[in-house]
């Protein structure tokens, strides 16, 4: 395992800093979405709210809260192999429909996407990470490293199982989406944050649902998808396909159904695409804030959409 400061030589050290206060902001809950030693909006948001819940001023710089924060966290790093599992779970993604609907699941389409949804970072940040890595031929056995992120499998079985070996996290009491800061925060029932993620909203506001409340009706992990086109030519009929459950299906690893006919929040397969008005009127989470929220949020919990 590494520390804090043992980071990948190709940044400068200031760069380093930042790459260690997203780890450990994302660590906390509050999330940047991907991890990339870029310090932007989502950071300092997660940086802001991260302190408003501690009652901590906030540092002027992400250099300034890694040395009065962060400095004293350990274990960002981890080392894993990639195994034969890894390689045979690969998906050569198909683009035509009907052939995304035979798949037996949507998962990974590359060892470089995989990776990087497992430390939460950027393919960009990965490959710097592993400057020694032939991601053009990824071969059982190599060492990559990857910040220290509990697995997919292990968000998600936070709940509802009861045979989960996992400490169950404590129940969202309230969950607001703000659609003008492309923001999803969670609460307790006493009003402390429990979650910040970075979200997309739709591109078409006429597509936004109205604001006020909404309740979680219809939590599913690992969904799988009814593919509808957006378009189908003059006389030519209708034909939906059921996509598979997988960390490249359209929804992701988890789908959060709200009281809202056709509305719900979920993850994506393009997690550097979040922040921005671009779904088709639903929510959009990465894979891994997706999995953190369905863990937290029992069915009945209260969403609230704001400005």
């Amino acid at each position: 395992m590494l520390s804090a400061l043992m980071l990948f030589a190709a940044v400068t050290f200031a760069e380093s800093k930042t790459l260690a206060v997203q780890i450990c902001l994302d660590r906390a809950g509050c999330s940047c979405n991907t991890i990339d030693g870029q310090w932007g909006r989502k950071s300092q948001s997660a940086l802001e709210h991260y302190c408003r819940d501690r009652k901590l001023p906030v540092p002027e710089t992400p250099e300034a809260a890694y040395d009065t924060i962060f400095a004293k966290e350990k274990r960002l790093f981890k080392f894993e192999n990639v195994t034969a599992a890894d390689i045979a779970a690969l998906v050569a993604m198909p683009t035509d429909p009907a052939e995304k609907s035979e798949l037996d699941r949507m998962g990974y389409a590359t060892i470089k996407e995989m990776f990087a949804e497992r430390g939460h970072v950027s393919e960009r940040a990965l490959e710097r990470l592993n400057p020694r890595i032939d991601w053009s031929n990824v071969k059982v056995g190599d060492r990559i490293i990857i910040p220290d992120f509990p697995s997919m499998e292990e968000e998600l079985s936070v709940w509802p199982k009861a045979q989960s070996n996992t400490p169950k996290r404590p129940d969202a009491a309230l969950v607001k989406v703000s659609l003008s800061r492309f923001e999803i925060t969670a609460y307790d029932k006493s009003g402390r944050l429990l979650g910040l993620y970075p979200c997309s909203i739709a591109r078409s506001k006429s597509k936004l649902p109205p604001q006020g409340e909404l309740r979680l009706t219809t939590p599913v992990s690992k969904p799988n998808y009814t593919y509808t086109p957006d378009y189908v030519p003059p006389g030519q009929k209708m034909q939906r396909y059921i996509f598979p459950e997988g960390e490249n299906c359209p929804v992701g690893v988890a789908w959060l159904g709200l009281d809202l006919a056709g509305y719900g929040i979920h993850g994506t397969p393009t997690p550097e695409s979040i922040g921005n008005a671009e779904s088709h009127g639903c929510f959009r989470l990465s894979n891994w804030n997706a999995a953190r929220l369905y863990a937290l949020c029992p069915v009945g919990t209260l969403v609230l959409v704001e400005e």
